[in-house]
């Protein structure tokens, strides 16, 4: 019998461990194998699921994840509650390096990734209009104002298909068309995780500017940013032991009701 667990985060980039005393768990899904075995722990009283979407040993670029493995094995697990924290790069200036950007809008530029669950033989159309959950967010904004921590309520970020970075044409594209972030992952992840009714959300770390704005800000050597990266991932897992701490495992949202009016 598999483990009853109702919340559950991805490790991006750099985010391999999360809580303590964990029991690992091998899980199958109809889609194949998720990026690695999944991490159990107890947080604050409540079971938590952790899975690095890379992999453990970072093993998995970003084309190459099975992101459909990854959420049907947390929604087979329990999870109702799905955090996703990944590293970004700025596309504008007032996104400065150190931020964290709780995303709420998304531009897929992305291809050839399975991207649903919904292959017939009934037709699906869900909602992509408000993809991040609105109730982690202000939870996680509560929490983020606690730790002090330098942040933005809102943000678009461009997913591009890597492994390549952009050019500087299409980083400067995604600038003049006001988007705020730029990632790998977070398409199909969040829109997957919509298609199973969990709440998720997004917390974006940024590491660097993107070449199309690089030249515009001041350079910042390599050690200052490994060092400003691994301070955001102790405040990213300060700021997801303080939202679970206050969770409402038992409480409703309507992104469990995602599915209501979406089949014909």
């Amino acid at each position: 019998m598999k483990e009853q667990v109702s919340i559950g985060v991805f490790g991006g980039s750099g985010f391999y461990q999360f809580g303590e005393d964990v029991k690992e768990v091998r899980m199958d899904t109809p889609y194949g194998l998720p990026s690695s075995n999944i991490f159990i722990s107890t947080i604050e009283g409540k079971k938590v699921a952790f899975l690095p979407r890379h992999g453990v040993a970072h093993i998995y670029p970003p084309q190459e994840i099975n992101y459909r493995a990854n959420v049907w094995a947390m929604k087979e697990l329990g999870v109702k509650y799905l955090f996703g924290p990944c590293a970004v790069g700025s596309l504008q200036q007032k996104n400065k390096v150190g931020d964290i950007v709780f995303c709420d809008q998304f531009i897929d530029r992305t291809y050839g990734r399975k991207d649903t669950f919904y292959h017939g033989p009934t037709t699906t159309h869900i909602s992509s209009a408000e993809p991040y959950c609105p109730s982690l967010r202000e939870m996680a904004f509560k929490q983020a104002d606690i730790l002090e921590l330098s942040y933005h309520k809102t943000g678009t970020v461009v997913v591009i298909q890597g492994p390549r970075f952009s050019s500087k044409a299409e980083s400067q594209w995604y600038t003049r068309e006001g988007w705020d972030i730029i990632n790998m992952t977070q398409y199909p992840e969040a829109m997957l995780a919509r298609e199973l009714e969990m709440c998720y959300i997004n917390i974006s770390i940024i590491t660097d500017y993107d070449c199309g704005i690089a030249q515009q800000v001041k350079h910042l050597p390599l050690a200052d940013i490994m060092t400003t990266f691994n301070n955001n991932i102790s405040n990213v897992k300060k700021l997801l032991y303080g939202i679970i701490k206050d969770l409402d495992i038992h409480s409703t949202c309507s992104c469990h009701c995602a599915l209501e009016n979406a089949r014909f």
